[in-house]
C-alpha cells in the first residue's frame, strides 16, 4: 500500500519523542511535524535525520483506512493505548 495523496495523519497524530530537525525535543501527540510541507509530505524522507520511528511506520488498510480522517482515529487511538502510565507513588 502507499501512502495517501495529501495525507499527513502519522505525521500528526502520534507523538515522536526523538529529535526532528527543527523540533529538537521531538512532538507532542496532535501536532503537525515542521518536517511536513504544503501537501503533506515529509520534507526528510529517506533522509538520515528521519526518526526511526518515522521509519518504522509502514501505510496499511489497517492503520490508513479510507480517509485521512480514519487513520487520524486510528493512530490517535493507538497513541492512548501505547501511552506510558504515570505512576503515584
Amino acid at each position: 500500500m502507499e501512502c495517501r495523496s495529501n495525507c499527513g495523519a502519522c505525521c500528526t497524530a502520534p507523538s515522536i519523542n526523538s529529535p526532528i530537525p527543527g523540533m529538537p525535543k521531538g512532538k507532542a501527540a496532535g501536532i503537525r511535524c515542521i518536517q511536513l510541507n504544503i501537501e503533506n509530505h515529509c520534507m526528510i524522507f529517506g533522509q538520515p535525520e528521519r526518526p526511526a520511528f518515522c521509519a518504522s511506520l509502514q501505510p496499511s488498510l489497517e492503520m490508513c483506512g479510507s480517509s485521512r480522517n480514519q487513520a487520524m482515529i486510528w493512530l490517535t487511538n493507538l497513541e492512548h493505548l501505547t501511552k506510558p502510565s504515570v505512576n503515584k507513588a
